[in-house]
């Protein structure tokens, strides 16, 4: 048998967190692993030397803001260099299809504090429109999720009202579109416009008719809308009424969750989470606002701030939601205050932090986004990141932003983080976990059948690393740092990174959940 690569001389772990690492050679024809074993005497057109290293499945990012950067751009390697093959779209429920231009414009700016100002037509009338532009320019592959914001907007546009009939009719039959076009999930912001908007029975009826196609439910909770312990309940009752697996984005796991965590052990819930490990979020500071003043299309949002008691009835949750004013600014639409925190910009212009916020959001016409520390000891936090790399319903995701100017660290280090700092000097999860949680893990929840594997006759996405050196080298001040560490990664059998370095070539594809 004639090979295209053989991976010859590392240890394999193959990615189904059950079976030791184990010595072998690993076989690519075309886009498909063809062969795991002994290959001394195979030909190939080239063998890539793995001694000393680990050879594991592509890992697979399943809550994370990359589609536009994959096109392009300062971050387009970001996640890939990290071993990442797979990138689950629409996280949050973002989304810009299938809209009219004039309302895919204003989704696109209500979203632009994770993706910049990408200068794309924004005229996509299907699912299939905005798939199609994928192919032949990404190096890595993406797998659509329902955009529920697009879904909802399309339907209702920025209402804050429950669906009527009719348009709830709407939303089914474009999320069904979604669904066709290999949607693996319904995925939902619902702290995030418009999505915040919807009621649960808009939300089990759109989740019965996800799970009729084989697909989950995925969602950043209504924490601010609800609180979080009730947050987490809704999700629960969304699983009971729907019949669906459901998923919980960017969680961790300190004594709140815990508790939770016990009870879904109890009443038999098909439950799991994601997870960065960094004591920190970004979004923009629009979410800081009293909920009210969230609602509605970025015009109405910035009218209501416009209002001559709007500063009074602001400032007070601000002020609470701030604290030291530890909070990086990532993005603003001038350019101004980038990598400086809240507090150093605020103290530049002789205001409080919660003024600088409020007027800052006015100026920049309320595009920005922040790194927010988490406002508990860090002792704490510490603690907390330790429990939750370890629980056994969670997976690795990085939630990153990209192509902004100053980035949470997250989106270039995340994945080789826990192979670095988990694995190899916390020693607190084996070798073989953490890849299951990075690659096998996702592929069996989002229904991945082909990928997270190694084995014959899957995709050939495949990383070769040095276990010994992998290590994230982003920081909060210098975020947009390569990873090390990480020598070669496949993507459908194409190099896109050898000898740590990209290549150029862009193998991705548009990968279709079927049930």
């Amino acid at each position: 048998m004639q090979f295209d690569y053989i991976i010859h001389g590392g240890t394999v772990v193959d990615g189904t967190g059950s079976r030791e690492p184990f010595p072998a050679a690993v076989g690519v024809i075309s886009d498909q692993i063809a062969a795991v074993g002994r290959l001394d005497t195979a030909q190939a057109s080239r063998v890539i030397d793995a001694h000393g290293r680990v050879v594991s499945p592509g890992f697979i990012d399943v809550h994370v803001h990359s589609e536009i950067a994959l096109l392009g751009g300062r971050d387009q390697m970001a996640a890939v260099r990290q071993g990442v093959t797979t990138q689950l779209m629409a996280p949050d429920g973002f989304g810009w299809a299938p809209l009219s231009p004039e309302k895919a414009r204003e989704m696109w700016r209500y979203t632009q504090f994770a993706y910049v100002d990408a200068g794309l037509s924004l005229d996509w009338r299907s699912a299939e429109d905005y798939l199609s532009i994928f192919p032949g320019r990404i190096p890595a592959n993406v797998y659509p999720q329902v955009p529920h914001c697009a879904v909802r907007l399309g339907a209702m546009g920025w209402d804050t009202r429950p669906a009527t009939d009719e348009e709830l009719n709407l939303m089914v039959e474009t999320t069904r579109e979604w669904l066709e076009a290999g949607a693996c999930c319904l995925c939902l912001g619902l702290d995030y416009q418009p999505s915040a908007n919807a009621d649960l029975r808009e939300l089990v009826t759109l989740s019965k008719l996800a799970a009729s196609y084989g697909a989950i439910y995925a969602a950043h909770l209504r924490y601010r809308i609800l609180g979080r312990k009730r947050a987490w309940e809704e999700t629960f009752e969304i699983s009971r009424q729907a019949g669906i697996p459901v998923h919980i984005s960017h969680e961790r796991v300190d004594a709140e969750s815990a508790e939770l965590l016990d009870r879904i052990d109890r009443e038999g819930i098909d439950l799991t989470f994601e997870s960065y490990l960094y004591p920190a979020g970004m979004t923009h500071m629009t979410m800081m606002l009293p909920m009210a003043f969230q609602a509605g299309s970025p015009a109405d949002v910035l009218a209501k701030l416009e209002a001559p008691d709007a500063r009074e009835q602001c400032l007070p949750l601000l002020r609470e939601q701030l604290g030291q004013g530890n909070q990086i600014v990532g993005y603003t639409r001038s350019g101004r205050f980038i990598g400086m925190t809240l507090a150093e910009a605020a103290d530049s212009v002789g205001k409080t932090y919660e003024e600088f916020a409020f007027d800052l959001l006015i100026e920049e016409e309320g595009i920005q986004a922040f790194v927010f520390p988490w406002q508990t000891p860090s002792d704490e936090n510490e603690v907390t990141i330790n429990r939750t790399a370890a629980h056994p319903r969670m997976m690795i995701a990085s939630d990153g932003v990209y192509n902004i100017p100053h980035p949470h660290p997250r989106g270039y280090g995340c994945f080789v983080q826990y192979l670095g700092r988990f694995v190899r000097e916390r020693k607190l999860v084996s070798l073989q976990e953490a890849i299951y949680k990075m690659s096998g893990f996702p592929a069996e929840r989002f229904g991945l059948k082909d990928r997270g594997r190694i084995a014959e006759g899957l995709a050939a996405d495949l990383v070769v690393f040095d276990p010994e050196t992998v290590v994230d080298r982003s920081t909060w001040q210098e975020p947009v740092q390569p990873a090390v560490g990480v020598d070669w990664v496949l993507v459908n059998g194409v190099p896109v990174i050898e000898a740590g370095n990209p290549t150029g070539q862009l193998p991705g594809r548009v990968l279709r959940h079927s049930a």
